[in-house]
């Protein structure tokens, strides 16, 4: 007698199946690719061009009530939606290429030396030792230090804007909303950022925060609650996403012993590694989506005022694009990957975390090529859309010098 296959049912809160979603994305793709969890309220696509479409499609499928898929989160009072990331066209367009006056590619470029002193700054402060947190010692400190680096908060602050950042998006088993935790630590960053531009405004320097305050179109400028949002989302989802890649890329390379082998002999691969994690074993796993017209998709119908969530993890694993999907290949075409969102949404920050990954990836693999994971000591993040580790555990022979 066969086993019946248990009910299929998309759960972002069931944190049980972070450990590996891909499974049930697999079954949703092929047997429900539109998804309805009648308990929690929305519909789930899964297959790649589902997915595309609705992100090319802003006008049915908008982002005004944010992205995140906490209900307290998703309305059009959230304290997300002061970021032009729940924005639509055509206010969404115009703060986005104000806002691009001063994060400008150039700005971006200009800051691989730094980016690349601070990277060995920290393996320095480990590779010595033969054992390290990979998350607590590296990936989880980076990447905040690049942004404040770029926004302009001074080394003594960090720490504590880094600390913030985590709990805005760490849930606990079972929570279904924000909890105070991460509320207060999202006042308080606001706070920060409101001391910050004052600051900038009668002292200003070379960061982002100053050029934000004097960014111009067309005699338009970015008003203080618009560079807050920018500047929040970039500590929160600009930190977050790109500790999760880091140690997400060091994870699945020393499960891939063969794709190490070819890191090995070509270290010219870094961008590739970059670029197949990405796609592999994304940071962000899904996006809300408000639903403003009735939409049939596959003999469904979703009303206007249901939330849509685009399963991105789901459809970098789609079999109709990447053939044998599964497979974690640093020589694929990731060309038609979906990481970074397509259409209006685009990410901003997708190059600045292109950049971080590649040199600290180059540095990592330069001066500890040969690490182990604990796997006794793996924690995974609890986070309705961000995935990866909590805590990666590395051991090593002593670190090469330079």
């Amino acid at each position: 007698m066969v086993e019946a296959l248990p009910t299929l049912e998309y759960d972002p809160y069931a944190y049980e199946t972070h450990e590996d979603p891909y499974p049930v994305y697999r079954r949703l793709r092929d047997e429900d690719p539109v998804h309805r969890n009648e308990r929690l309220g929305f519909w789930a696509l899964s297959r790649y061009q589902d997915v595309m479409d609705a992100f090319r499609d802003s006008a049915r499928f908008s982002s005004r009530h944010g992205v995140s898929l906490d209900p307290d989160a998703f309305h059009d009072r959230a304290h997300t939606n002061m970021s032009f990331l729940a924005m639509d066209p055509p206010r969404q367009t115009r703060m986005r290429a104000l806002v691009s006056r001063g994060f400008t590619p150039r700005r971006v470029q200009d800051m691989e030396p730094r980016i690349r002193e601070i990277t060995r700054e920290h393996i320095e402060a480990f590779a010595g030792a033969g054992r390290c947190d990979f998350v607590a010692d590296f990936a989880g400190k980076l990447p905040m230090d690049v942004i404040s680096e770029l926004i302009g908060v001074p080394r003594e602050d960090r720490g504590e804007l880094r600390t913030w950042a985590d709990r805005v998006v760490h849930r606990e088993e079972g929570v279904t909303g924000v909890p105070p935790a991460a509320a207060e630590s999202a006042i308080k960053l606001v706070r920060y950022l409101q001391d910050m531009i004052a600051d900038r405004r009668a002292r200003p320097g070379d960061d982002l925060t100053s050029s934000l305050l004097v960014a111009e179109l067309d005699g338009e400028r970015l008003a203080e609650l618009d560079i807050i949002g920018f500047l929040f989302l970039m500590a929160i989802a600009g930190n977050e996403t790109t500790t999760k890649l880091l140690a997400n890329a060091m994870y699945w390379l020393w499960r891939h012993p063969g794709e190490r082998d070819r890191l090995r002999a070509d270290p010219g691969m870094v961008p590739l590694w970059v670029e197949e994690t990405l796609r592999f074993d994304n940071s962000t796993q899904a996006l809300a989506r408000l639903v403003t017209e009735d939409v049939e998709l596959h003999g469904r119908t979703l009303r206007a005022g249901d939330k849509a969530v685009l399963l991105v993890g789901s459809a970098n694993r789609d079999e109709r694009i990447f053939p044998d999907p599964d497979r974690y290949d640093l020589l694929r075409d990731t060309s038609q990957s979906l990481s970074f969102g397509r259409g209006n949404h685009f990410c901003l920050g997708a190059s600045l975390a292109r950049l971080e990954g590649r040199v600290a990836l180059e540095e990592i693999h330069a001066r500890i090529p040969d690490y182990e994971v604990d796997s006794s000591g793996i924690e995974r993040v609890h986070s309705v859309n961000v995935r990866g580790f909590a805590a990666l555990p590395i051991e090593f022979p002593e670190a090469s010098t330079e």
